[in-house]
């Protein structure tokens, strides 16, 4: 841990470059910038304070910058950043590449509507489905070739994404089944929202509790339980959500034996199959999605994404099945923002990088690593931890015997200079970006480490 204290802390300074300022057609000005002095660390915490409603509880320090997997505050303490915005952040901060495709497409044209088409929307989502056809997924086989078999509708972030999947499920399940089969099958420690039909599905008391009553012809079954699904999931059984890998609710993975029998129970009974992965999914896993290498009868009919898509820019997407797409007309649903050329010119480089073949292999050998490293921990704290490490690829959970223990593991690494995160009771997620290297997993596995021996 002394090493790690050593590596994490330093300082360092922004510096604001000087701009050109063209003041007309035929002159133009050079101005080295005057930057107002920077309030104060308390300044700025009383000015949040004052004027943004409270509803995160937030560290006494003010984010300034980043660069790589590193964050600096205003103070000018550095931190190695394992939680990447929430599994976000997938090519780190300040991403040269990200930074000049947001420069240039923001010089072009920022936004048009869905009145009109943009050149990078269609992009973005041949990009999308070619991708899929390739990796697996969506009922595809790893290696088909390309083809127009599924469609994409941008949104502008994971909750609209979800709460849009499940409206194009209700449309289908009236198309199928009529006015009855409406009812929308979730699971227990899910995470799809905060909007209110997402919020629906998100089976917390803690989010759901103060918001009643939400939408009803919601059924929660229990993830891995396949004697529950007969049950669970009906003939008025329009839509089923569920994450391949829970984030939020504690890195919890579905079993392929039960998905595959989730998938027939949906086929049996006529209900769209919905695939959160905005936290697990585009390589997240290690795959581009985290159902892109089970057989295709574990498959769902949509999946939904946001988190990594543009690096931290907002955006999201649903992706379908052309069985799933074509009940959806003009004028059937609709963004004003959703799909502009900015996001989806983003979201198309970012996406291109990671699909690269040596970017997914850096990202199973990081993942292998960081397995490794974590897997140490459960034998030198066997009282403390699970005796597995949850998760898969660079989506890691610690699981702690008393509850308690992971929000102080959390403040303590803060503390010592590593960003990690909570999930669900009683872990500890790991959710770095995905272009980290080695020395980085060292650091942090060694500052928990340390945190934990300090319990």
């Amino acid at each position: 841990m002394h090493r790690a204290r050593s590596t994490i802390r330093a300082s360092a300074r922004l510096r604001t470059p000087s701009h050109n300022l063209k003041l007309n057609s035929e002159r133009t000005m050079s101005v080295a910038a005057s930057p107002e002095p920077t309030p104060s660390t308390q300044a700025l915490l009383d000015l949040s304070k004052q004027y943004v409603l409270p509803v995160y509880a937030r560290p006494d320090f003010v984010l300034s910058h980043g660069h790589g997997s590193y964050v600096y505050d205003t103070a000018g303490k550095r931190y190695l950043d394992f939680s990447a915005g929430i599994a976000v952040n997938a090519l780190g901060h300040a991403d040269e590449g990200v930074v000049k495709t947001i420069a240039e497409q923001a010089g072009k044209l920022l936004h048009t509507s869905n009145v009109y088409h943009n050149e990078w929307a269609p992009r973005l989502a041949e990009l999308l489905v070619t991708l899929t056809q390739r990796e697996g997924g969506l009922g595809f086989s790893p290696g088909t070739a390309s083809s127009p078999g599924a469609k994409v509708f941008f949104s502008n972030s994971g909750t609209e994404a979800n709460e849009g999947a499940l409206k194009i499920a209700r449309k289908v399940g009236k198309d199928r089944g009529g006015a009855n089969k409406t009812r929308i099958a979730c699971f227990e420690n899910a995470f799809h929202g905060r909007s209110m039909g997402a919020l629906s599905v998100t089976t917390n008391p803690k989010y759901q509790a103060p918001f009643a009553p939400l939408l009803p012809g919601i059924d929660v079954g229990r993830l891995n339980d396949a004697e529950g699904l007969e049950k669970l999931v009906t003939e008025e059984t329009c839509a089923v959500i569920v994450e391949p890998i829970q984030g939020e609710g504690g890195v919890n993975a579905a079993e392929t034996e039960w998905l595959a029998k989730l998938r027939a129970r949906c086929d049996a009974v006529g209900a769209v199959l919905i695939f959160d992965e905005i936290q697990c999914g585009l390589y997240r896993s290690g795959t581009m999605w985290a159902h892109s290498t089970l057989p295709v009868e574990c498959h769902p009919d949509v999946v939904t994404m946001a988190k990594p898509l543009a690096n931290g820019y907002p955006i999201g997407a649903v992706l379908l099945r052309n069985s799933i797409a074509e009940t959806m007309t003009a004028g059937t649903h609709g963004t004003t923002f959703g799909g502009s050329p900015l996001a989806c010119a983003v979201g198309h480089h970012v996406l291109s990088r990671l699909s690269d073949e040596n970017m997914v292999a850096r990202i199973n050998a990081t993942s292998v690593y960081l397995n490794e490293r974590l897997g140490e921990l459960p034998a030198k704290f066997p009282g403390v931890l699970e005796s597995k490490v949850r998760g898969r690829g660079l989506i890691r959970g610690l699981g702690f015997l008393d509850a308690g223990h992971p929000g102080s593991v959390v403040e303590k690494a803060r503390a010592e200079g590593v960003f990690v995160l909570t999930a669900g009771k009683n872990v500890v997620r790991i959710v770095p970006s995905l272009n980290v290297g080695r020395e980085e997993v060292d650091t942090a596995v060694d500052v928990i480490a340390g945190c934990i021996a300090d319990l």
